[in-house]
């Protein structure tokens, strides 16, 4: 019978067992490190400040994307942790994101330009985390967790407030002001809908925006800083079935704005033709001189709008939530909503059906605020992003990423290729993490917080012990099923992953081969292969013209990487295409080192050849005094 992945044998007479030692043979092919494409599992996506580069996250890291020129960049390469959640800083220096690399999800930042590791801004939290959101300032990170509280962590001093508790959901539409002092939200009330909140981060206080009757979400500020648009459910015209009186509702919501300020304008007044008198005009055309030559004055372009501070941001909270207008469009079915320098920017669906797709595709729209026009700027999207800048949109559409001027009628569009989003797989490593966040996904969102009565920690180091004799993702989805059953619930369901076997590395070859001086700690060449160099298949890199590279020196380090005892030299050797650099030394130190670059082969198989021939015509001709060739 099997016990813990074990064969045991019952003796029925003596009443003892015997744990049965089985050894299979196995190459372990499935267990083998491979880089993979990550291209067909992107979880996330948006774009930096102005739009130079795309961010995505993709089989658990983060990448940054050139829009034309450049190269892809991994930047956190942590195979056995899930990366997500990923938000580029205003600046542009840093990028935010979660983390459970250190067993459970924290937040992190990491160097845009991939160097350095990440830091970890938290270390306490056990709970599933949501993105966070920099502010404009790039002081503040605001974020939440499954349970529905509202963090605000400071970046430098990474102290952290809880600043609200959605008793009853989570909180997805966190929204900072142009100032950075004011933060929105949305929390659902007692009668089930949800209402918008400010917090403010003079006094630490958050307070009502909207009353409790309508559903309200999705907060975007006003650049300006004098209104607050969001999304609101008022447009109630349900349909009623033809089989059963029920009915559906469907485009339901609209577009709404907060006027923040009492003595704030009517974002869309009236309307009136009036005629253009010519001493209003020349008195406009002054203006306007005098305005140029003060812009001249202040600077030129996008360095002047970067050195302007926004304008603090006034609320006046007492009737607030009656100063509400409505933005002058049809109520549809929106899913998003962002306000850029004189548009907004939403999407809207068809209605949803079970068992077929809607008869509408899912469209990005933007609004003109002054022209009060609204137009179709993307049909049949799956996603998007707009830089913080406002400029620049980045959308999902038919599997393929691109990225369009965020005005009306633009249709020059600059396609964000992700063929070179790659993930260095060590399989044991995925499957740990695999493991982890399984467990702590059915911790924290089982319909009921008891699991049943089961001790699920205990239930999860049992096992996880199993995870060792893990060597196939059928292994892995066993183990996981097995786990989840002593909950003995239903609907709960493991499928999925990699099953085929990984392909063969590329390696960069020298053309050479490492020993480890163990004293030293550190790798040498302990062999130079000579091969012939006037032949392409038998060229030796270490041995072309220019390579200074000698039997018995010490590898100090491949492309900058320092090689230790610690590291195979053949990792920092997979897929090298390009020519490769070695810091080189006679000595175990990088005190007088120097670098050689060689070009790589992906082959060593006729060197080899080639060094056995030879060997062999050395002990002919030793064994015969040179008298047999």
């Amino acid at each position: 019978y099997e016990l813990d992945g074990e064969i045991e044998r019952y003796d029925t007479a003596t009443g003892e067992t015997r744990r049965l030692d089985i050894r299979v043979p196995d190459d372990g092919l499935n267990r083998r490190p491979a880089r993979v494409s990550a291209a067909k599992q992107i979880e996330d996506f948006e774009l930096s400040p102005k739009g130079e580069r795309a961010l995505f996250v993709a089989r658990g890291d983060l990448f940054t994307v050139p829009v034309e020129k450049g190269s892809t960049r991994n930047l956190t390469r942590t195979s056995g942790a899930h990366d997500r959640h990923a938000r580029w800083s205003p600046d542009g220096r840093s990028i935010a994101f979660v983390s459970d690399r250190g067993g459970e999800d924290q937040i992190h930042v990491v160097a845009q330009d991939g160097s350095g590791e990440a830091t970890a801004l938290t270390s306490d939290h056990q709970a599933m985390l949501y993105a966070p959101e920099w502010s404009p300032d790039g002081a503040r990170l605001a974020y939440t967790d499954k349970s529905g509280k509202v963090y605000v962590l400071g970046v430098a001093d990474r102290k952290r407030l809880e600043i609200a508790d959605d008793r009853f959901g989570r909180v997805f539409d966190l929204a900072w002001a142009p100032d950075s002092q004011w933060l929105a939200f949305s929390l659902q009330d007692d009668n089930g809908t949800r209402s918008l909140w400010i917090w403010s981060a003079a006094d630490g206080k958050a307070r009502r925006a909207t009353d409790e009757l309508f559903e309200e979400s999705t907060p975007a500020w006003d650049p300006d800083g004098d209104y607050l648009y969001f999304l609101s459910d008022r447009e109630f015209a349900p349909q009623v079935s033809a089989i059963e009186w029920n009915y559906a509702g469907n485009r339901i919501t609209g577009v709404f704005a907060l006027a923040l300020r009492k003595d704030a304008a009517h974002p869309f007044p009236p309307e009136s033709d009036e005629v253009s008198l010519e001493a209003e005009k020349k008195e406009a055309d002054g203006a306007k001189g005098k305005s140029d030559e003060k812009k001249k004055d202040e600077g030129k372009g996008e360095d002047a709008k970067a050195d302007k501070k926004p304008k603090p941001v006034k609320i006046d909270f007492d009737g607030l939530a009656d100063r509400v207008v409505r933005v002058p469009l049809d109520s549809e079915n929106i899913t998003g909503l962002a306000v850029i320098p004189g548009h907004l920017l939403y999407s809207t669906s068809g209605p949803f059906f079970y068992g077929r797709e809607s008869y509408e595709k899912s469209k990005l729209r933007i609004f003109d605020r002054k022209k009060r026009e609204s137009s179709v700027l993307v049909e049949d999207i799956a996603g998007w992003a707009v830089s913080r800048d406002g400029a620049k949109v980045l959308v999902r559409s038919g599997g393929a990423y691109q990225l369009y001027d965020a005005k009306p009628k633009a249709t020059e569009k600059k396609t964000v290729s992700t063929a070179d989003l790659e993930v260095d797989r060590v399989p044991a490593e995925e499957w740990r993490e695999i493991f982890d966040e399984v467990w702590r996904r059915y911790r924290d969102f089982f319909y009921v917080a008891n699991l049943h009565g089961y001790d699920w920690q205990a239930i999860g180091d049992r096992y996880r012990t199993l995870l060792p004799f893990v060597a196939h993702r059928s292994d892995l989805n066993y183990v996981l099923s097995e786990m989840v059953a002593e909950l003995s619930v239903g609907h709960a369901y493991i499928e999925g992953g990699d099953f085929q076997i990984p392909e063969r590395p590329k390696v960069g070859l020298p053309g050479a081969r490492f020993a480890l001086d163990r004293a030293a700690g550190r790798y040498q060449l302990a062999k130079i292969y000579r091969g012939d160099n006037e032949e392409a298949k038998y060229r030796a890199p270490l041995t072309e013209v220019g390579v200074d590279a000698r039997e018995g020196d010490y590898v100090l380090a491949i492309d900058g990487v320092e090689l230790t005892a610690t590291t195979n030299p053949y990792q920092l050797l997979r897929h090298k295409t390009d020519p490769v650099t070695l810091t080189l030394n006679a000595k175990p130190s990088f005190e007088g080192a120097r670098k050689v670059t060689y070009r790589p082969i992906d082959d060593e198989g006729g060197l080899l050849y080639l060094d056995w021939i030879a060997g062999n015509r050395k002990r002919v001709a030793e064994a015969t005094g040179g008298r047999v060739g």
